[in-house]
C-alpha cells in the first residue's frame, strides 16, 4: 500500500466488471492515479455468477427510460469487444446470432404479441415467428410452444472472459490495485470524501466510487437499500450444441457457450447473504429448461453455482454523484443488468470523474432519489 501521505485522484471500491469498467475508462481518459479496492479477487462474484445475456428487448414490456438505457449500452458492445481484445488479447466471445423467445400458452402468447407491437412501431428489430418457422430456426425446443419472438440484436457475451480482458486490461495500465481488502467506511470531512478506511489501513483520495454491487451499502458513508438476491445457474455439457441461440421462457433460459457447455437459469431469491446452490433451486432450473426443450434431460451436469444481484428498491441503478457528499459517486445497484450495463456505465461515471455533473435525462437513476441517513463526519 501506498505511503498514507499520497492521494489517489480516484478510489475505486469494488472488482467486478462495473468496477473494471469504470476504471478502464478512466485510464483511456488519462486518469491513471487510481486505485481499486476489492474484497477479493476480481469478478468472482454477480459478474462470476452472470449467464451474460445481452437482451433488453425480449425482457422489456414498455419504452420506458431503462429501456433506452439498456439498449444503449448494448449495442456499444461490438466497438467495445474489438477494443478489448486488440488491447489485451482475450476474446470475450461476443455472440451475435441473436434470441429466441418461446410461448407456451395463449396468455404468454399475448404478452409477446404485445411486446411484438410496440417494438414494431418504435422500429426495433423484431421477428414474430410461428411455430414451424421457431422450430426451423431451432428444432430441438418443445414442440408444445405456441408461438415465439426472434430478437436479432439480443445477443450474449462469455462473462467470464469479460472479467478476465477487463482484469488484463486495468493491470496493463498499471492502476494500482489492493485485493483482500474491505472498505469498512468512506472518510469524509467538511462534507466532501478524504479517502476510506480499510481493514489494512487508510487509503486518501478526493474521488470516490462505489461499485462494490450487493455490498454496496456497507461502506459507511450513506446508507441505502441495496440488497443481494440469489440466483442459481445450473451448467450442462450439450456437445454439438442443443441449441445456436439464447432461449428464453417466461420461467427459464438457455444460454449455449462456443466451447459446448449451455448454461441454464435462474432463481430470484431474497435469502440475504447466503450464497448457495440447493436442490430445489436446480431442480426449477432444470425442470424449465426442459419446458424449452426436453432433450435438456439427458445432458450431462457440468457444474452448478450461485450469485448475489445486487437490487434496489425500485430494480434500478444508481449511477452518478451523490448530492450531500462531495466526491462520493456510486455505480451500482445493476440488478440483473450488470454485464450488459457495463460498457455505457464505465463511459458515464469516467465522464463524471473528469468533466462533473452528470447528464440530466439520467436524473432518474440518481443515488439521490432515496433518502439517506444522516452523515457523519471522519475523524
Amino acid at each position: 500500500m501506498k505511503d498514507k501521505l499520497t492521494n489517489y485522484d480516484v478510489i475505486i471500491v469494488g472488482g467486478g466488471v462495473i468496477a473494471l469498467s469504470i476504471t478502464r475508462s478512466l485510464a483511456l481518459k488519462g486518469v491513471r492515479n487510481v486505485c481499486v479496492i476489492e474484497r477479493g479477487e476480481f469478478g468472482t462474484e454477480a459478474s462470476h455468477a452472470a449467464a451474460g445475456m445481452l437482451a433488453p428487448q425480449a425482457e422489456a414490456d414498455s419504452a420506458d427510460q431503462f429501456f433506452h438505457l439498456l439498449c444503449r449500452s448494448r449495442d456499444l458492445y461490438p466497438d467495445w469487444a474489438a477494443s478489448l481484445k486488440e488491447e489485451t488479447g482475450v476474446d470475450i466471445e461476443l455472440d451475435l446470432t441473436g434470441t429466441l423467445y418461446l410461448s407456451f400458452s395463449e396468455a404468454e402468447q399475448r404478452e409477446l404479441d404485445h411486446r411484438f407491437e410496440w417494438q414494431s412501431k418504435a422500429n426495433l428489430p423484431a421477428e414474430r415467428l410461428s411455430i414451424a418457422e421457431a422450430r426451423t430456426l431451432e428444432p430441438q425446443i418443445s414442440t408444445s410452444i405456441a408461438g415465439a419472438l426472434f430478437f436479432p440484436r439480443d445477443v450474449q457475451v462469455e462473462n467470464r472472459r469479460l472479467v478476465a480482458s477487463l482484469t488484463n486490461s486495468v493491470h496493463g495500465m498499471e492502476i494500482e490495485v489492493f485485493k483482500e481488502t474491505n472498505v469498512e467506511e468512506v472518510v469524509v470531512r467538511h462534507g466532501r470524501v478524504a479517502g476510506v478506511k480499510t481493514n489494512k489501513g487508510p487509503i486518501w483520495g478526493s474521488t470516490v466510487v462505489i461499485a462494490a454491487g450487493a455490498w454496496s451499502d456497507i461502506t459507511g458513508a450513506l446508507k441505502f437499500p441495496v440488497e443481494p438476491v440469489r440466483g442459481q445457474m445450473v451448467c450442462l455439457s450439450a456437445k454439438p450444441q442443443l441449441t445456436r441461440h439464447v432461449v428464453y421462457s417466461s420461467r427459464g433460459y438457455l444460454v449455449p457457450r462456443q466451447d459446448g457447455r449451455l448454461i441454464a437459469g435462474s432463481t430470484t431469491e431474497h435469502v440475504g447473504f447466503l450464497k448457495t446452490v440447493t436442490a430445489g433451486g436446480m431442480k426449477s432450473i432444470l425442470e424449465n429448461a426442459a419446458e424449452i426443450s426436453p432433450a435438456v434431460e439427458k445432458l450431462p451436469i457440468l457444474s452448478s453455482w450461485a450469485g448475489l444481484r445486487p437490487r434496489a428498491p425500485d430494480g434500478l441503478p444508481l449511477l452518478g454523484p451523490c448530492d450531500e457528499i462531495e466526491g462520493l459517486i456510486y455505480a451500482t445497484g445493476h440488478y440483473r443488468n450488470g454485464i450488459l450495463l457495463a460498457p455505457l456505465t464505465g463511459e458515464l461515471i469516467a465522464g463524471a470523474v473528469v468533466n462533473g455533473g452528470f447528464p440530466s435525462e439520467l436524473a432518474s437513476f440518481s443515488p439521490n432519489r432515496f433518502k439517506f441517513a444522516s452523515v457523519t463526519e471522519s475523524q
